[in-house]
């Protein structure tokens, strides 16, 4: 999807329509979540801090997230992917894998499907997205960023060689931040810089990644689109306007957090016994600390107890506390829900 939370909040509040707009925290500690591409024209992007978003757009309008909102729309977003094909798997709230080489159409142009599932996503959402077509998950992800937004690419089996060779060496799917840089310091920009490496040289310098990415520089990408509605976790967190360092302080935070992530496992009747604490300092060092138990969690109080239990084992705490979460998992029942919610949409 094209800028999902943001163009959810645009096509639900017109007075938006047509200007820079973030989701997120509108407070000094908040993070931006989404952006639209008004605001993106400014170098916004998720993930940015509100302070910076603010300076690099003063007249940026910060939007609180409407999360039923989102859920509504990717709800009815993946029924109409499952309308042509079993064969999905959700990579996020906004993005999926299909494989579409048996499609309820028996439509033979990938191409083709994959218009016709915009323009049924548009008719039910009035929202645009958009999809990259090719033979394996690899490449139809990355040409699902070509023409963005509301567009098409399509890399078919001849041209995908001299497409790769072609690609910046940071859009490569899979190559994140720290190995791009590492490749810029081996004098790597490119695809052709990457296919002369061997695949010994690039374990050598990478492991096991190393043979991956030796393969899809070559068009090798094998893994299957594996259908999964199954969510993991279910979790909740805080981020605070100011860093804290009491112990009290932060156990009321505890207790708040635990209150409203039993009220979501209350609702979607959730039973679960391994419990994940997450501690953020001032500094950005996350820590998470997970501890399973013998029993699944019956009441409020003993995700609670669980939750302090794991907390006063890292006392005393390194230095002030920016963010705490709660999550639980290891259910006793799949969760029939997406997660947190490739042609790639």
């Amino acid at each position: 999807m094209d800028a999902f939370f943001a163009s959810v909040e645009q096509r639900d509040n017109p007075q938006l329509r047509g200007k820079p707009v973030a989701v997120g925290g509108s407070s000094n500690r908040g993070v931006i979540a989404a952006a639209s591409y008004e605001a993106r024209k400014f170098g916004i992007h998720s993930a940015m801090s509100t302070v910076k978003a603010k300076q690099l757009c003063p007249h940026l309008i910060m939007v609180k997230s409407n999360r039923e909102a989102y859920i509504t729309a990717s709800k009815t977003i993946r029924e109409i992917f499952l309308t042509h094909t079993d064969i999905v798997e959700p990579l996020s709230i906004d993005e999926a894998f299909l494989d579409v080489t048996f499609n309820t159409s028996e439509n033979r142009s990938a191409t083709l499907l994959a218009q016709k599932i915009k323009n049924e996503i548009f008719e039910a959402t009035q929202l645009t997205s958009s999809a990259g077509v090719s033979y394996n998950k690899f490449l139809a992800k990355i040409a699902s960023d070509i023409n963005k937004p509301n567009g098409i690419f399509t890399i078919p089996p001849e041209d995908a060689i001299s497409f790769l060779e072609k690609l910046d060496i940071a859009k490569f799917y899979g190559i994140g931040k720290v190995a791009c840089q590492k490749f810029h310091e081996l004098g790597i920009y490119n695809g052709n810089d990457l296919k002369k490496l061997t695949k010994q040289q690039l374990t050598m310098w990478f492991g096991k990644a190393g043979v991956f990415y030796y393969n899809i520089v070559r068009g090798i990408d094998n893994r299957k689109v594996t259908p999964s509605r199954e969510r993991k976790s279910i979790g909740t967190e805080q981020t605070f306007e100011k860093d804290i360092s009491v112990q009290h302080e932060l156990e009321e935070k505890l207790t708040a957090i635990s209150e409203k992530l039993w009220a979501e496992v209350t609702a979607k009747n959730i039973e679960a016994k391994t419990i994940t604490v997450k501690i953020k300092y001032n500094n950005f060092e996350n820590i998470t600390r997970s501890n399973t138990l013998d029993f699944y969690l019956k009441n409020q109080d003993q995700l609670l107890s669980g939750v302090l239990k794991i907390f006063r084992n890292e006392y005393p705490l390194k230095m002030p506390v920016r963010l705490l979460g709660i999550s639980l998992s290891n259910f006793k029942h799949e969760m029939n829900l997406p997660k947190q919610m490739n042609i790639t949409f």
